[in-house]
């Protein structure tokens, strides 16, 4: 008797069909972006980025009476006081990257929330009560920036004593395009101890040292600050030449470039982001057919 039910068994195992593992597939999460909200906002924000650095330093000009006209009527208004011209490209800089920095918040905040709409309005109301402090916490970060990009910029050869102001100016400046906006939308790192503290720290770490994004929010952050860094540098090479042109004085090309380095970066950090877009949107359809195909030889 023990040897039949032996046998039996046997056959029972010989007979069972063996388990089909289906290989596993890479999910990819399917977070929301306000894509349309997104290119809009950069496309104006692109257009007024423009506007603060070519026409706001032309107010003065427009209301005093002008010289006789010159070849190079366009960049009179801009050349013919370097430290006004900056200090109304500030101007209108503060207002425009305190506009910018609230959307980038924004796209990053709700890049980040998942869950029910009750949930996401929630955390929203969560995370925006301590949003004066936030700004408060991101303009200073700001100021303390523009004397260390001030020292920076002294220490690649710009003048220590006869251009103070104007080099002062230009720092105050990068510190906008490259500080304000990170500061708001992530936080400003500390050496505190909480949790909190410690993913800003690894965030800027990550995005600033390891220049790796992730989110298309995180792509508008650091390709503009790159930008903005490259494009000042850049800029600083048409000086030492012996041209003797208006347009050449200190600091007036370092901080059109940064600017323009800037714009740059945003718009390339747009078009990146829409191409990992599709490429996902691509591997999921991809991965939602194949799993239809699954279905229907398995029934």
């Amino acid at each position: 008797m023990p040897t039949r039910q032996t046998k039996s068994k046997g056959q029972a195992k010989a007979t069972k069909p063996p388990v089909q593992v289906s290989p596993k597939r890479v999910q990819l999460p399917h977070t929301f972006f306000p894509w349309a909200r997104y290119v809009s906002i950069v496309g104006v924000h692109t257009g007024l980025l423009v506007f603060v650095a070519l026409f706001v330093p032309r107010v003065p000009s427009s209301v005093l009476p002008t010289s006789s006209p010159s070849p190079a009527k366009f960049l009179d208004p801009l050349t013919d006081d370097p430290k006004l011209t900056l200090a109304l490209i500030l101007a209108g800089l503060v207002a425009l990257q305190g506009w910018w920095a609230g959307w980038v918040r924004q796209w990053s905040n709700e890049y980040a929330i998942d869950g029910t709409d009750t949930e996401k309005m929630l955390e929203r109301n969560e995370q925006d009560k301590d949003k004066f402090t936030k700004v408060k916490n991101a303009w200073l970060a700001t100021f303390a920036g523009s004397f260390a990009i001030h020292a920076i910029i002294v220490l690649f050869g710009a003048p220590v004593l006869s251009h103070s102001v104007h080099t002062y100016l230009l720092a105050c400046i990068l510190s906008l395009l490259t500080i304000f906006t990170p500061a708001y939308a992530i936080g400003i790192p500390t050496f505190a101890s909480d949790s909190r503290s410690l993913v800003i720290r690894l965030t800027w770490t990550r995005l600033f040292a390891e220049l790796s994004p992730n989110t298309p929010a995180e792509r508008a952050i650091v390709y503009s600050t790159v930008g903005a860094a490259i494009g000042s540098w850049a800029g600083a090479f048409p000086i030492a030449l012996d041209w003797e042109r208006p347009w050449q004085a200190w600091p007036l090309t370092p901080a059109f470039g940064g600017i323009f380095g800037y714009m740059t970066g945003s718009l390339a950090a747009m078009v990146v982001s829409a191409v990992y877009s599709l490429a996902e949107e691509g591997v999921r359809s991809e991965q939602s057919d194949s799993e239809v195909t699954t279905e229907k030889k398995t029934q």
